[in-house]
């Protein structure tokens, strides 16, 4: 492929990463903390992207007079051996190379659902220490800050507090349903679930990957992950109302 054609390439790609960056297409890739990250790639390949194009076009600027460019002194005349002019002409299939960049325009991958969730075990780890939480009021919590409070902290700061809490369903081989949030470590490919089991005034209807907000009570029950034998602590569920899916459907509080 010659210096033009990588050129547009670099530049398609960098521009397609400061189009994800400022869309928040981003996010269905990496985690939301990586954003500088991303908008600086795309600055760093389309800069690189010029700077190859100017490259190419100094360096076939040179005059006839022996030069690089020139007639003479190249070894190669024009006796009928077709060589006089050294032209080379790239496979147009190198032009596919651009698909995969543009597959990231216009096909964005949905965000993980219930099938990962349902084929992973928990991935609840214990954390540090646990901020501080409001005296009053309602808790909004997420789901893996309430699964480690609930497992780790025996629910010392939830007991007695009314809770919110946001994720989608997905259901075990028994029909269990669970609410579950998708953490990322660095991107989509190291996703892993946190898993709440809900009881109570669940609906007698749930569909996989519908989103939920959980209104609730902590309950000191907990069960295990049929995948991987991890905790899964219990929520007891007082109301349920599905909602859109979130702006940004992986946890916020992954690893905080």
């Amino acid at each position: 492929m010659n210096r033009a054609a990588q050129s547009a390439l670099l530049f398609l790609l960098g521009a397609t990463l400061l189009h994800a960056g400022v869309t928040d297409l981003y996010l269905r890739y990496v985690k939301a903390g990586l954003r500088p990250l991303v908008l600086a790639a795309g600055v760093v390949l389309i800069a690189t992207a010029a700077a190859t194009l100017w490259y190419d076009r100094r360096g076939t600027g040179h005059g006839h007079d022996g030069t690089e460019g020139g007639h003479e002194g190249t070894g190669q005349g024009h006796d009928g051996t077709g060589h006089g002019h050294d032209h080379h002409h790239e496979p147009r299939v190198t032009w596919l190379l651009t698909l995969p960049v543009l597959a990231l325009i216009l096909v964005a991958p949905p965000a993980l659902g219930s099938y990962s969730a349902s084929h992973t075990g928990t991935a609840l780890q214990k954390p540090f220490g646990f901020a501080d939480l409001p005296a009053d009021g309602p808790l909004r919590l997420g789901v893996a800050d309430y699964a480690g409070r609930a497992v780790y902290g025996d629910g010392r700061s939830l007991r007695d507090r009314e809770l919110k809490i946001t994720g989608f369903v997905t259901l075990d081989r028994a029909g269990s349903p669970y609410l579950v949030r998708m953490g990322l470590n660095c991107c989509a490919a190291d996703a892993q679930p946190v898993k709440i089991a809900l009881t109570g005034n669940v609906p007698p209807v749930l569909s996989p990957d519908t989103w939920l907000e959980i209104t609730g009570r902590y309950t000191p029950r907990r069960t295990k992950d049929p995948v991987n034998n991890g905790p899964i602590p219990y929520l007891e569920v007082t109301r349920a109302k599905p909602v859109p899916t979130p702006h940004d459907p992986y946890d916020e509080t992954w690893n905080t």
